[in-house]
């Protein structure tokens, strides 16, 4: 292989043959609630998004309130899933909003998903055809992780593709 020793030369991409389609653009799924550590996750994910000119979605999994019986059972309370669901996408979009008021940069292309479901579950289905799955956490360990569950640890131990886990300092 002979190396070109003119530093000027520049290398060129090949051109599409004519009617092939653009390559796919990356897609970063990140997990989004009202807590400070998914605000964190939803900067991280927007400023990768600019970085490797991808699309991020937002993710927001909601649950019908259940209520605890003794024994360990639980009742579904009847609830109306539509105004959950109309107050979930109204609290994803200012969160989002609030987000992308904040970039310097243009910001990438931003997809919104809301849908019922456990949170850790859902992020790991729709991160199924993800490049990168990104979620914070609230840096619990040791017992405390162990009483409130991870949708972090669940996502790391499940997910399809590679995440990121943003971490902010604990409060307690």
């Amino acid at each position: 292989m002979a190396i070109d020793p003119d530093p000027t030369t520049e290398a060129t991409t090949p051109a599409r043959p004519e009617g092939e389609a653009e390559p796919a653009r990356e897609r970063i799924v990140v997990g989004v609630d009202d807590s400070e550590q998914a605000a964190a996750a939803l900067r991280w994910a927007l400023a990768e998004g600019v970085l490797r000119q991808a699309t991020v979605e937002a993710v927001h999994a909601w649950s019908p309130p259940m209520s605890a019986l003794p024994f360990g059972a639980t009742l579904l309370i009847p609830v109306d899933e539509g105004e959950i669901d109309s107050a979930a996408r109204a609290s994803v979009d200012e969160v989002v909003d609030a987000a992308l008021a904040e970039m310097d940069e243009r910001p990438p292309e931003v997809l919104r998903t809301i849908l019922p479901g456990g949170a850790a579950m859902t992020l790991i289905e729709v991160a199924e055809t993800a490049d990168l799955l990104v979620v914070g956490s609230h840096g619990r360990t040791g017992l405390s992780r162990l009483v409130l569950g991870s949708v972090a640890m669940a996502c790391v131990q499940h997910a399809p593709c590679p995440v990121v886990v943003v971490r902010t300092p604990s409060e307690d």
